[in-house]
């Protein structure tokens, strides 16, 4: 029993030559209150106790200064080894940079639909004193604030995952996951009230009709509708009685008439704008109308148009809302990597 005992410890002193255990480092090192042994000694009894690890296979030895930095000492002073930052790994990397130059992309998106409103409102002089107070209502004001959020949200989102900055990440986060939210709740909307969304749709276009030659961005929207649809007012061509100037009672040359945009062919000879082509049209009844003007109402032609390209609106807003949860996914991916990299610090 006595021979055994001493062949294990002797077994067992070699295994603590030959591998460095954090434990048997730690008992054979140097105690700092200890008069009786010279750190220099402790050093190189260290030194060699590594030295023969590595030839059988031990791990790398640290540098001697790799945690002597300040941010690595306790209360004491005292070097604590394992309080090392870890860097991002390759991965969280590739995260990092792909959410940096996807918002980058957006950001320039949303300044050139800014530039496009700003240049609107210059343009029609909206800011001008007699005209400040309709500014409100300028179509163009949705270029801008559209432009303005979309450039914002997306240069937060752009500095914080390039300097890693955990504060512009969650404010980027958070309006993200407000957007999707609101999104889907818009969707599940729409879809519930179809019925009455025809009716908004019937009230606005009459609206812009009505106001047709009074506001110029109501008039190009009007009639690139009329041109892309191929159709004229929101039920029928009669629907441009509601405008004052083409009312059948109003004076003047447009009195029973509808725009040019509604003509077949508004074009003489293919070259010249006929400004004329739909005067008088009101007066015509269906059969002589259809060889001059579009019959069909505009509302009718959206209604169409959306059911043909149902599959490509829906692939689009899935797309997009998909793109949207990607991005917050990574954005949280990254916020939690550079949070746990610094309280590991």
């Amino acid at each position: 029993m006595e021979g055994e005992s001493t062949s294990g410890k002797m077994r067992r002193g070699q295994a603590t030559k030959w591998f460095p255990f954090t434990w048997f480092r730690r008992e054979s090192a140097q105690n700092e209150s200890s008069p009786l042994i010279p750190k220099a000694d402790t050093d190189r009894e260290l030194t060699g106790v590594f030295h023969q690890s590595s030839d059988y296979g031990s791990t790398e030895v640290p540098e001697p200064n790799q945690f002597n930095g300040p941010e690595n000492q306790g209360e004491n002073g005292v070097l604590e080894p394992g309080a090392s930052s870890r860097p991002l790994s390759l991965s969280d990397c590739l995260l990092k940079f792909l959410l940096f130059f996807s918002n980058l992309l957006f950001t320039v998106l949303g300044l050139v639909v800014l530039a496009v409103g700003l240049w609107g409102l210059i343009n029609k002089e909206s800011f001008a004193q007699e005209k400040i107070g309709q500014i409100a209502t300028d179509p163009m004001l949705v270029f801008v604030a559209l432009g303005l959020l979309l450039s914002t949200l997306c240069l937060s989102g752009c500095v914080g995952a390039l300097r890693e900055n955990c504060c512009l990440l969650r404010v980027f986060s958070a309006a993200v996951l407000v957007l999707v939210t609101a999104q889907t709740l818009v969707a599940i909307v729409a879809y519930t009230l179809q019925g009455q969304i025809e009716g908004y749709l019937r009230s606005g276009m009459l609206v812009a009709m009505a106001r047709y030659q009074d506001d110029l961005d109501l008039r190009f929207i009007t009639d690139e509708i009329q041109i892309g649809l191929q159709c004229c007012g929101a039920d029928n061509y009669r629907d441009w009685e509601i405008n004052m100037y083409y009312n059948c009672s109003a004076p003047g040359v447009l009195s029973c008439g509808v725009p040019a945009t509604c003509c077949v062919d508004p074009l003489e000879n293919g070259t010249v704008w006929n400004s004329q082509c739909g005067v008088g049209a009101q007066q015509l009844d269906e059969f002589s109308a259809q060889s001059v003007i579009f019959l069909g109402g505009c509302l009718g032609g959206m209604s169409r148009w959306i059911e043909q390209h149902a599959g490509l609106i829906g692939a689009v807003g899935i797309v997009l809302l998909g793109v949207q949860i990607v991005t917050l996914f990574i954005t949280t991916r990254l916020l939690d990597n550079i949070q746990w990299s610094k309280a590991t610090r």
